[in-house]
């Protein structure tokens, strides 16, 4: 059985590993299953700047939400009280006086009481410019017909709204002449892969059709509803314009969380202490694999309510692996091993 999810966290992998398809030197970092309330993207790959990336993680491996990014931004280089330092959020200011407290906690900005028990902070290095551009995968590996309707609309929404420098779209080859997504009814705007999947990971993957660039800088247009163009629908399309500053911040959150999750997360959901959990084949690019269902599972079917489910034996703990836990526990920071290597240290 060969799943959307496993074919998603093959496309992980090879973003991961020969990001960007032109074979130009680019420092990546590759998460999954990330977006906003109104679309959410199967695969992301983070474009950074090596020296802002390492400068990011002096904020720790932690995503920053919107309001510590509001604090960490514009906190000043001397201290000061904090309602004359950073900007108007628009919102109460008691919001802001906890994320002054919770970034003083996590030790990324310096925190005092000053004169008249005022709350005042300071930086401690300028948060960096550590994103270059955002690239947006969405995977279809069966183009069959609904998916095809479906991936026209998702498309259309992520090119016009612009939040992403580039949307692609991913799909297994099929070896055909002409391959079934140049005949979807896709915006030029976005780029097509096609991927040759097998047993053990990513073959070959082809750019089929080069995307454009988007206009992240200038006002989207965030698609609310449109006519199906069939029958007596004679509806109007309704949509609302978006602004740059909020794309920019959007942009930004995205990155954070992307930051910290990585694509390699899939594992929190699942149960790798079941005696059947494995990750095959055991390399950087391994999915996860069950043996008692002989296939590369969902998290769906990885659970305690799946019938197959069996905790480790006792045995496994004490016979070689780590007082610390069995296979289970050794998979799971061999992923978080992974996932660290995309986030240098200082």
């Amino acid at each position: 059985m060969n799943t959307e999810f496993d074919f998603e966290l093959q496309v992980c992998a090879w973003a991961e590993r020969h990001w960007p398809p032109d074979g130009d030197d680019r420092t990546v970092v590759v998460a999954r299953q990330l977006g906003t309330q109104y679309r959410r993207w199967d695969t992301i790959v983070l474009e950074c700047d090596p020296q802002g990336l390492r400068q990011r993680a002096h904020f720790g491996e932690r995503a920053l939400d919107s309001d510590l990014l509001h604090v960490v931004r514009n906190a000043p280089a001397d201290w000061a009280w904090y309602r004359d330092a950073l900007p108007d959020p628009g919102y109460p200011w008691r919001y802001v006086r906890e994320a002054v407290h919770e970034a003083a906690d996590r030790g990324i900005v310096d925190r005092r009481r000053g004169a008249g028990g005022r709350i005042e902070l300071r930086r401690q290095c300028p948060y960096p410019d550590w994103i270059d551009r955002i690239v947006a995968i969405e995977n279809k590996p069966d183009l069959d017909a609904s998916a095809a309707n479906a991936l026209t609309d998702q498309l259309g929404q992520d090119v016009a709204l612009a939040l992403a420098d580039e949307v692609w779209v991913a799909t297994r080859a099929t070896g055909g002449t002409v391959e079934p997504i140049l005949l979807a009814d896709c915006p030029v705007e976005a780029g097509v892969l096609t991927v040759d999947t097998g047993r053990r990971g990513v073959g070959s993957t082809t750019v089929r059709w080069r995307p454009r660039t988007l206009a992240v800088d200038q006002h989207g247009t965030r698609i609310l509803d449109r006519p199906t163009g069939r029958g007596h629908d004679t509806s109007a399309a309704r949509f609302e314009y978006v602004d740059p500053a909020w794309k920019h911040t959007k942009r930004l959150e995205i990155a954070e969380r992307a930051y910290e999750r990585g694509w390699r997360s899939y594992v929190s959901s699942m149960r790798p202490d079941c005696r059947y959990f494995q990750l095959s084949p055991t390399t950087a690019v391994a999915r996860p694999y069950c043996t008692a269902k002989s296939c590369h599972q969902t998290p769906g079917e990885c659970a305690s309510s799946c019938p197959e489910f069996e905790p480790e034996p006792p045995g496994w703990r004490s016979r070689g692996w780590p007082i610390e836990g069995g296979p289970g526990r050794a998979i799971q920071r061999l992923l978080d091993r992974q996932r660290a290597r995309g986030r240098p240290d200082l």
